[in-house]
């Protein structure tokens, strides 16, 4: 146990280890809700490194993880070689890149899998349907009933619910009416609606007609 203990705590284990003890504190704050595990993706870009895919917080825990036990063992190898003087110190200097290396390519290995776990492209969402044509599947819409199809962008097809506001000289929409997308609410997970004019349509979400 000792000789583990004084070869994490010296050169170039140190190294790792004063990392290693940020990374779990770091991951400590994230199951107590300090922090976030992406917290530092918009601020470093990983892709530079070839060790994309996932949370930069993930690839630098598993550089980390991978570089000290690397370090360690070497050390411990070193040690038990018997090298004393110049030589160990030669040793030593060339173990920290080494170290570093081993970890960078173990963790491109493993990240490799997870890349489907932290897709590059947020997911859908409602907001994404603002501004686009639907076509009205109920018999009436009005401020309390009111159900639609829109087309998504990947061409799938969507029943959302929509509202419409009574405004003067409006007509009310109908079953098989086309309408303007033009609002979501959040509270009672609806779209506003009005209705469609061929001099409104804003092109990529056409809709059915």
């Amino acid at each position: 146990m000792r000789e583990f203990l004084v070869a994490a705590t010296g050169f170039p284990s140190v190294v790792f280890t004063s990392a290693l003890v940020v990374v779990l504190g770091f991951w400590l704050l994230v199951m107590f809700g300090g922090a976030e595990a992406d917290s530092f993706d918009s601020d470093v870009d990983a892709e530079l490194a070839g060790l994309g895919g996932a949370p930069v917080t993930v690839a630098v825990s598993a550089v980390t993880v991978t570089g000290w036990l690397t370090s360690l063992t070497g050390s411990v190898l070193i040690g038990r070689a018997g090298l004393t003087g110049l030589a160990r110190a030669a040793a030593e200097v060339v173990l920290l890149p080494v170290s570093l290396l081993i970890a960078w390519r173990v963790t491109r290995c493993l990240l490799r899998p997870l890349v489907k776990l932290f897709p590059d492209e947020p997911g859908p969402s409602r907001q994404d349907f603002i501004g686009s044509v639907c076509t009205i599947c109920t018999g009436w819409v009005d401020a309390e009933f009111g159900q639609a199809e829109v087309t998504a962008r990947d061409g799938a097809v969507a029943v959302v619910q929509v509202r419409q506001r009574s405004q003067t000289g409006e007509a009310m929409l109908n079953a098989g009416n086309s309408a303007l997308l033009y609002a979501y609410d959040d509270t009672g997970e609806f779209f506003w609606v009005a209705p469609y004019e061929a001099a409104l349509d804003p092109g990529p979400h056409a809709g059915h007609s």
